[in-house]
């Protein structure tokens, strides 16, 4: 009977091993690219979705490339946090547009000095720690911004200044260059400087608190076409269109709603294209990544747009979108069929998996069925053996009725039967739960330094509802999905301030924390000690 017990045990190994088998499987199917590039974006608009998207279209013609994005929403602190973030993840190179010129170079430095390729693209920062700047000129955009408010108004007359995001270096450069043109026109005055944020309704706001009196104001330059828009709103409300001044922005995007239309539809006087190439970024990206040759300082071609040529250069934008928009639909097609195929692989692993099992299930059933009968054997020889004891010694018996006592020795035995199927049972059960919380903790571990992980998100990648993985993992573990993953994070964090030279506030966030405050906070009511003292 041993024999068979112990042969029960091994298929219930083999049956935990082919489980996790396919875990395995499943986990070496989303294998890691070849690069994983991290993009920072300050904010996030439209002029940066056209963008993101030239950068996927770029991964996409290069192959084997993950792009992971992070924006910022104009906030510093949210930015430096998501850079922090994203090179603790283990990316290869970082792609970043500074939301300020000073306060984000720190976390900048960071990447840099930890040997990751850093490209600072469309804003600077105060730092030289790059591998390569790109961006198109904003000081000449400006310039000759402010030549053709000159021309427009015959060097006479009075105009009204919207700027960016204060303290970005678009922002700065823009208005000193178009500052610079006016100075050559002694009659044409700036009459005030306001201050937006980059946002069409900063620059309405901004307006419509304006003090002075609008009806004298003879042109509007808004340092984006969303800020000369919002510009426009705040002056309509307040001055008649026909009496209005002219509008001018920056950007000229294409598309619907787009700067070079607003100035074919003779709303805007004129934009400035602003590219966004990101194909281009990506390409320099490849190339640093390859060690092949690259521009260490890159600037992009930009163009003015008037009504002159406004039309012309909407027809041309028209066809390239269209063509654009052929080439997604191939793309995706090419990734339906991918997918498919990939589903196809998953599909004949599982079935072989299936079959795989249940040929072991029958065979564990056979095996289980032969231990009964044998065991059933066993009992009837125990019996007989215990009949013929009594016989040869009556005094033996423990009673005078020996055709009632065997009986109630088969009972208790038969009692007994199902403890061993409930064993049997509850070794299956710890195994399914001992692999559930396996394949949790891993998913946790990958994501440990991401500060917006959610619980949705962590169910999503077990396949579960979000209230399926806080049952099952409160009735394994007695503790919430919420609590174990705090708890990772805090003894990850307890490891790095003990085996690293990161200070506290790095540490913090590289596993998830988004202030080192309540990361310092918890670790003391986890450990009963601050980090502090922990580091020293």
């Amino acid at each position: 009977m041993q024999y068979y017990i112990k042969a029960l045990t091994t298929l219930l190994s083999l049956i935990t091993c082919l489980v996790m088998a396919c875990f395995c499987q499943g986990c070496r199917s989303e294998k890691r690219a070849k690069y994983v590039i991290g993009v920072s974006q300050c904010s996030a608009d439209i002029w940066r979705e056209k963008q993101n998207s030239e950068l996927r279209m770029g991964a996409y013609l290069n192959g084997d490339v993950e792009l992971r994005f992070a924006a910022a929403y104009d906030s510093d602190e949210r930015q430096v946090q998501q850079i922090d973030s994203l090179v603790a993840t283990g990316i290869d190179l970082l792609i970043v547009a500074p939301n300020q010129v000073a306060t984000i170079s720190p976390a900048i430095d960071r990447a840099y000095d930890s040997g990751l390729p850093v490209i600072v693209f469309e804003r600077k920062t105060n730092s030289k720690k790059f591998t390569s700047f790109i961006s198109a000129d904003n000081y000449e955009m400006g310039r000759i911004m402010g030549e053709h408010v000159a021309t427009r108004l015959k060097g006479k007359g009075h105009v009204l200044e919207v700027m960016g995001l204060e303290g970005s270096s678009p922002a700065i450069e823009r208005h000193n260059g178009f500052a610079d043109a006016l100075q050559e026109y002694p009659e044409l005055e700036i009459i005030a400087t306001l201050q937006g944020d980059w946002t069409e309704e900063s620059s309405y706001s901004a307006v419509k608190n304006y003090k002075g009196d609008l009806s004298t104001v003879d042109f509007v330059f808004g340092q984006n076409d969303r800020m000369a828009m919002g510009a426009r709103k705040a002056v309509l409300e307040k001055v008649p269109e026909s009496e209005a001044p002219m509008f001018c922005g920056i950007d000229g995007l294409p598309g619907e709603g787009g700067g070079i239309q607003l100035v074919r539809d003779s709303i805007l006087d004129a934009t400035y294209i602003y590219p966004t190439h990101g194909d281009r970024l990506l390409s320099v990206a490849i190339d640093i990544l390859n060690h092949t040759p690259y521009d260490k300082e890159l600037r992009l071609m930009s163009a003015l747009v008037t009504s002159e040529n406004a039309r012309a250069l909407q027809m041309q934008v028209d066809e390239i979108m269209r063509q654009a928009d052929y080439l997604d639909q191939l793309h995706q097609r090419a990734d339906n069929y991918l997918q498919q195929l990939d589903t196809q692989r998953t599909i004949t692993f599982l079935s072989c998996g299936i079959l795989g099992l249940l040929l072991i299930v029958a065979v564990l059933l056979y095996l289980y069925k032969r231990g009964r009968i044998i065991l059933r054997r066993e009992r009837v020889v125990n019996n007989l053996w215990n009949l013929e004891k009594t016989a040869e010694n009556p005094e033996s018996a423990e009673g005078t009725d020996d055709i009632h006592q065997t009986p109630v020795k088969k009972e208790e035995k038969t009692a007994e039967a199902p403890k061993t199927n409930d064993s049997i049972e509850d070794f299956d059960n710890s195994v399914s739960s001992s692999i559930f919380i396996t394949h949790f903790k891993e998913v946790v571990e990958t994501r440990l330094s991401d500060s917006e992980l959610s619980i949705e998100d962590l169910a999503a990648n077990m396949n579960l509802s979000r209230v399926q993985l806080y049952r099952k993992v409160k009735s394994i573990t007695g503790s919430s999905p919420v609590e174990l993953l705090r708890t990772a994070r805090l003894n990850r964090g307890y490891q790095l301030l003990l085996t690293t030279d990161k200070t506290v506030s790095e540490v913090a966030y590289s596993v998830g924390f988004t202030a080192p405050s309540y990361f310092a906070k918890c670790f003391k009511e986890e450990f009963g000690h601050n980090p502090t003292e922990i580091k020293r």
